[in-house]
């Protein structure tokens, strides 16, 4: 006879989000815990009818204590990985592809976490190489079929595991990098859109390149020809690079991180553009009274660190978010191109108009929607999810 299946009941009062589809259950939202020895374990999750909600992950460290597998009753073994990842891969082909775009010129999100049925698993494609983010207890336990399951369905010439990110500690998990084959991926040159860039996969920010903005660097471009373009918070320089090659006739690149602007300078030297970049704190370099009389940019890139990395902390967030964007739109030439952007999940897009709003009424400047901007299809949104949609921005005329 099989053993009961686990379940959480939601309380009695309780307006849980996953009521309407939502794939994460909070403590406070339950009526009672399960033992930690079901942490990393599949359990299902109630209403307070006792109606059937869904299968989902369980670890009582975290304050999500159940992320959702499935509405249906699954099992987190080989069978529901090995169907998660094909599904996911096979959601990121387009027709022909196989046969079009070889391995090495791709590059692009494979896995995005709740969105592919894999809470807290990401994956990304650079070329041959596979990086693996994983960052919830019961997924950290299926690792190693993970990385054997990607190996058999992409053929990679390696994959890195990347269980750098902080967010681990909330699941009470270690943090490290290692590859599949126990070999160190030396840093190398490789090719994304038309440009070389430097990347160190094992230990560069995130995943070792920012595969989201790749689509919004070729929107932005044909904006640039003949233009003064400023790229703050510029990490890696590719909104310069693109600018540059498109013809702009200056461009600067901005941000704190020395680390950053050294790659930066090398990519563009590398890749044969006229863009210069320097070492500043972005809001700093507008406020600096020495660059009153200097010359106005016809065009400003915005693509700032996420400034809330928190709920609580999105209300200060706002504040800093409204300043540099009024500092931007005061620095524009009549008529330029602001191109701005938010990449923290509890700024929804109301937020962002409403900062845009202030800025432009501070700034006494009437602006106006040229382009909306979003993240792309392989980043996918789900709808009942708002945490899964995280990078927006607007590319705006100010008059």
């Amino acid at each position: 006879m099989s053993s009961p299946v686990l379940s959480l009941k939601l309380k009695a009062n309780a307006k849980s989000r996953v009521l309407n589809g939502h794939p994460w259950v909070f403590a406070n939202e339950v009526e009672a815990l399960l033992s930690a020895e079901n942490d990393g374990g599949v359990v299902e999750c109630r209403d307070r009818a006792g109606r059937f909600l869904g299968s989902g992950i369980y670890n009582s460290k975290s304050q999500i204590i159940w992320r959702r597998l499935s509405t249906q009753r699954v099992t987190l073994d080989e069978a529901y990985l090995r169907a998660a990842l094909t599904k996911a891969i096979a959601r990121r082909e387009t027709p022909n592809a196989k046969s079009q775009m070889p391995k090495e010129n791709q590059h692009r999100r494979l896995v995005w976490s709740e969105s592919d049925d894999l809470p807290g698993v990401v994956v990304d494609q650079f070329g041959d190489t596979l990086v693996l983010q994983v960052q919830t207890l019961a997924m950290d336990r299926m690792s190693s079929l993970i990385v054997e399951l990607l190996a058999e369905l992409v053929s990679p010439a390696e994959i890195i595991v990347r269980n750098d990110a902080h967010i681990r500690k909330l699941e009470g998990l270690p943090l490290g990098v290692h590859t599949r084959s126990g070999k160190t991926w030396e840093p190398r040159w490789e090719k994304i859109d038309g440009f070389d860039y430097w990347l160190d996969l094992m230990s560069g920010q995130k995943t070792g390149f920012y595969l989201d903005q790749r689509e919004q660097h070729a929107v932005l471009a044909k904006h640039c020809a003949g233009k003064r373009v400023l790229d703050a918070f510029c990490n890696q320089g590719p909104f310069a690079l693109h600018a540059a090659r498109a013809g702009a006739k200056e461009v600067l690149g901005l941000d704190s991180a020395a680390d950053a602007i050294d790659q930066a300078r090398k990519n563009a030297e590398r890749n044969g553009v006229n863009a210069s970049f320097a070492v500043a704190n972005v809001f700093d370099w507008f406020n600096d009274p020495a660059r009153h009389g200097e010359p106005l940019w016809d065009v400003i890139v915005l693509d700032p660190p996420p400034f809330a990395k928190s709920k609580s902390a999105l209300e200060g967030a706002l504040r800093g978010y409204k300043e540099i964007n009024l500092r931007a739109m005061q620095s524009l030439v009549p008529g330029g191109l602001l191109a701005t952007y938010t990449c923290s999940h509890h700024m929804q897009d109301a937020e962002l108009r409403g900062v845009l709003a202030g800025a432009a009424t501070d700034a006494k400047r009437k602006v106006k929607v040229v382009e909306f901007c979003h993240q792309p299809a392989d980043h996918p949104v789900l709808v009942t999810m708002p945490e899964s949609e995280y990078l927006r921005g607007y590319i705006v005329r100010v008059e």
